[in-house]
């Protein structure tokens, strides 16, 4: 496979393809290749914990765009290809196969692999990540001989797959080390409204529980998890969801500055010439996180920082400035996030969480950082123009669910 391309790009996610769409909208003429380790087409991978693993959309309807599409505008789709090395003065990537693949450009938007337990047991074949199509296809593969199931990790992946095996009539147990699921991403009010809707769905919720080892048998299966307290919880499936680690090994290799991700400046560059990083493996600066150097894991980071490469590769004035938002779906509940609530010294809560629609409104310094919005859409979309414009508002009317916050007036 010794080609080379205009622009080629690693990794056939949310980032990458976006990437190679924004450049053919910008009437890029040049040659694109774009590279995935995967054997399927580009597909969005929010669906995999929620529609997919529910069996409510099948395959087709989760591709980004029909396969037709990318021979269509001249992408060259390169499937089930993994690179090993990048050569930034050759302007060569090898490949897993020791092909080499040449490039004027390179966009890495490789994601990240799922983080998974180190821990006696933990290579159990019915201990399952979340991540890609195969993982899903696994899981769905086991679901009917699966009555139990133990999810570890109470992020935003761990509970939607929660919700849909109870959903599907599973018996789950989540496991979550600290003393509250979401405890990253939310506050507390959030956090504790999730943990009493899913222990209202049936769901056992144990928190401050670590896991010590996964008991197997003779086949090489898990049995059941071991926790600190030396308590077993046997299950038939085991899902793991505690985030994941940024594929950034041949890039790092190859001299890249990078730490938590690779590093990258506003117009999404990293520090090898040429090379561009995007997506869940890129590190920036982030105005709403307070110039603090991060990596974001959503949909609207990808397709932002996507644009935002395409347009620099095509000369036009662009820098990565967009609010950051979120979202996730259990049960009937549709949380709406915009902003970064990270650091907030005080919260207004909006509307009654009894009433299954409210949002809660972080500030920091008196300013409005973030809103997490449940079944509240208006709170959402207005709400939006708040963090954006880094506002401060009336927190009384704020803390009125009868005052549409596009008519809170400014202090």
């Amino acid at each position: 496979m010794n080609k080379s391309y205009d622009i080629l790009i690693v990794g056939a996610g949310h980032a990458g393809a976006q990437a190679a769409i924004a450049l053919r909208q910008q009437k890029f003429e040049g040659s694109i290749g774009l590279m995935g380790n995967e054997k399927y087409p580009p597909y969005e991978r929010p669906p995999l914990s929620k529609e997919y693993l529910a069996g409510d959309k099948p395959f087709e309807r989760i591709m980004l765009r029909p396969e037709s599409f990318w021979g269509e505008r001249d992408i060259d789709l390169l499937t089930g290809c993994r690179v090993s090395k990048v050569d930034p003065m050759d302007k060569t990537v090898t490949l897993s196969t020791d092909d080499e693949v040449g490039y004027n450009k390179l966009i890495w938007a490789t994601g990240g692999t799922p983080r998974m337990l180190d821990c006696p047991g933990s290579q159990a074949r019915n201990i399952h990540a979340v991540r890609s199509r195969a993982d899903v296809d696994k899981i769905m593969a086991a679901l009917p001989s699966t009555e139990k199931v133990v999810v570890v990790g109470g992020g935003y992946i761990g509970l939607e797959a929660a919700a849909v095996f109870t959903k599907l009539g599973k018996k789950v147990t989540i496991v979550e080390s600290l003393d509250r699921v979401l405890s990253r991403v939310a506050g507390e009010t959030l956090s504790r409204f999730y943990e009493e809707e899913h222990r209202r769905q049936g769901v056992t919720v144990e928190l401050e529980a670590t896991v010590e080892a996964f008991e197997t048998n003779d086949d090489g299966m898990a049995t059941g998890v071991k926790l600190s307290d030396g308590r077993v919880l046997e299950a038939e499936m085991f899902i793991v969801g505690i985030g994941i680690i940024p594929e950034t090994g041949p890039l790092v290799a190859a001299g890249a500055a990078a730490g938590n991700g690779v590093d990258v400046d506003q117009t999404c560059r990293t520090s090898l010439n040429g090379i561009y990083a995007i997506g869940d493996c890129a590190a920036h600066s982030n105005r709403f996180a307070d110039g603090a150097h991060i990596r974001l894991e959503s949909v609207q980071n990808a397709n932002d920082q996507a644009k935002v490469a395409a347009l620099d590769i095509m000369g036009e004035e662009c820098e990565y400035d967009a609010v950051p938002w979120f979202w996730s779906n259990q049960y009937d509940l549709k949380l709406q996030t915009v902003g970064l609530s990270t650091g907030h010294d005080e919260y207004i809560v909006r509307g009654d969480p009894a009433n299954r629609s409210f949002s809660i409104v972080y500030l920091k310094d008196g300013k409005v950082i973030a809103l997490d919005c449940v079944n509240a859409t208006k709170d959402y979309v207005q709400g939006r123009k708040v963090v954006e414009g880094g506002l401060s508002l009336d927190q009384t009317q704020l803390a009125n669910p009868d005052i549409p916050i596009k008519e809170v007036e400014s202090v």
